[in-house]
């Protein structure tokens, strides 16, 4: 039941190429920096990453990016990485854009075991076309979006256990539980690591059946800042 391992370099050894990697965190808040990193130094190539968004040019799945590693983007959100425009508009990465609340419902449903729903989001725009639509009781046409799951996921977490039950702390539960749990294989980078029992269950966010391996920060997570704003010092 100890799932914990000795580094992110070891938590990733096994990700091939051609891989589909479901990555949790929201802008650069709780994003799974060191398995990303990791990544980045195995410099294995032909991913398709899901994610909110693809970080920034030099942090987070900006590296990937920088390095060829992606081939496929499903995103909600793209507008904080130059690279990632720039390989969009030469056609040398594919993308798939989603409304941010359709893609989180992807995949929670990917992790629950749900193959598709009806949401009335993107309905007569281009995130329509080539789906199933159907109009219900209530009027409304509806689009028929497809379940999310990875063969990995990668996420990040506050607190966890070596069973693998995770906290996380604000802004980043948000897409970081769903992406866990939409995983066939799922690895969580944790801040602090405590002992079994440790954890009161009440306020376990992600339970660790939905885990399968753990890596400890150790102090190594650089927690960057994504667009610093400031006022000015009053005189």
């Amino acid at each position: 039941m100890d799932k914990v391992v000795a580094s992110a370099a070891e938590a990733v050894a096994d990700i091939p190429e051609g891989a589909t990697v479901v990555a949790g965190g929201f802008g650069l808040c709780g994003i799974p920096e060191l398995c990303i990193a990791a990544l980045r130094d195995r410099g294995v190539k032909h991913l398709t990453v899901v994610s909110n968004n693809c970080g920034v040019d030099e942090f987070g799945l900006g590296l990937l990016l920088r390095g060829r590693q992606i081939d496929k983007m499903v995103s909600s959100y793209v507008g904080e990485n130059r690279e990632f425009e720039r390989q969009f508009l030469s056609g040398e990465l594919k993308v798939e854009l989603c409304p941010q609340g359709t893609l989180a419902e992807r995949l929670r449903a990917g992790g629950a075991g749900i193959a598709g729903f009806y949401t009335r989001a993107g309905v007569g725009t281009e995130v329509a076309e080539g789906k199933e639509t159907r109009t219900f009781d209530d009027g409304h046409t509806y689009v028929l979006e497809r379940a999310i799951r990875g063969d990995f996921a990668i996420v990040k977490a506050f607190k966890g256990d070596r069973h693998g039950n995770l906290v996380f702390r604000a802004t980043a539960r948000n897409f970081n539980p769903l992406c866990a749990m939409a995983g066939d294989v799922t690895i969580a980078e944790v801040e602090e690591l405590v002992e079994v029992g440790e954890l009161d269950p009440d306020q376990v966010h992600l339970p660790g059946v939905f885990v399968q391996r753990v890596v400890v920060g150790g102090g190594a997570h650089e927690k960057r800042i994504e667009r610093r704003t400031t006022r000015p010092r009053e005189a």
